[in-house]
């Protein structure tokens, strides 16, 4: 237990400002948690996830907000000793895990085509499962700020699109259930920063595509975040602040200046409302 506090209490205090402020800064800003919920943190084994946990236990405690908590740990097929660790892990830290088995390694290993993907959605799935029938209305995933901004460059290299991953979404097919990401402001760098300080050792992606595919070209599904995640670095030894201006572009779109967009009703193009904007020209109308 005396490791425990000390976790505990390096959140507050020591990373308060890389860790702390930017968790609750998101919680508040994009209202993820509100009184009543019973939400369902899930955990991997990895950093991130197990970061995550501990936050949302130290705002449970002794933040504003009256909520319920569930430490969900799905085995999607770990090795035993990848198991054990996360068990491991999860008894040092005090955070009573909620354990349930899947058999998504053995459906993932047979595929060819993207099964990152497959495999992610799968996961996803069955989170929302069994959240729901232990009455949760929220999963709460550990995506932090450098997922968010390797996915704007994911999706804009190899997707042709501009979209982000969102902090909150509502569950297309399960009714009343939301999905939450409250490290979505929380750097990367921060949390392996905490975890070097308390020798902490935490999972991998621990699955068996991954530790077959290792050293294999990054052209496999999942692996463009890695590449993603490594040109990032480049482009940081020019600009420290080139994370934070991609993190901003989509926070300041501005839709006048997009050829097209699409919705729920749609697509739609920009000559759409072109012969109006001529009738209000603006001074930088005129490139």
């Amino acid at each position: 237990m005396e490791k425990c506090d000390q976790i505990e209490r390096s959140l507050i205090k020591k990373y308060r400002k890389p860790l702390w402020r930017p968790f609750i800064k998101a919680i508040q800003e994009y209202d993820l948690i509100a009184n009543g919920d019973k939400i369902a943190v899930c955990i991997s084994g990895g950093k991130d996830s197990m970061l995550m946990a501990k936050l949302m236990q130290e705002l449970q405690r002794h933040g504003p907000l009256r909520f319920e908590l569930v430490f969900l740990a799905m085995n999607p097929g770990y090795s035993e000793q990848n198991q054990q660790q996360i068990l491991d892990n999860a008894a040092m830290m005090a955070i009573p895990l909620t354990v349930f088995e899947s058999s998504i390694f053995d459906v993932v290993e047979n595929v060819d085509s993207s099964p990152c993907y497959l495999c992610a959605r799968m996961r996803r799935g069955n989170l929302y499962q069994k959240a729901q029938e232990l009455g949760c209305n929220k999963i709460a995933l550990g995506h932090h700020f450098d997922d968010v901004i390797e996915t704007i460059l994911m999706n804009m290299f190899y997707g042709g699109t501009i979209e982000t991953m969102m902090p909150k979404l509502h569950s297309r097919n399960f009714e009343g259930m939301e999905l939450i990401r409250p490290l979505y402001q929380v750097k990367e760098a921060d949390i392996i920063a905490w975890k070097d300080y308390h020798q902490l050792t935490f999972l991998q992606c621990a699955c068996r595509f991954t530790e077959m595919y290792d050293n294999q070209p990054s052209d496999l599904g999942g692996f463009k975040r890695k590449e993603m995640k490594a040109l990032i670095g480049q482009l940081r030894e020019t600009s420290p602040l080139i994370d934070a201006n991609i993190f901003q572009s989509v926070q300041s779109v501005n839709l006048e200046k997009i050829i097209s967009s699409r919705d729920r009703d749609g697509r739609h193009h920009f000559l759409e409302k072109y012969a109006d904007g001529a009738e209000r020209p603006q001074q930088d109308m005129v490139e």
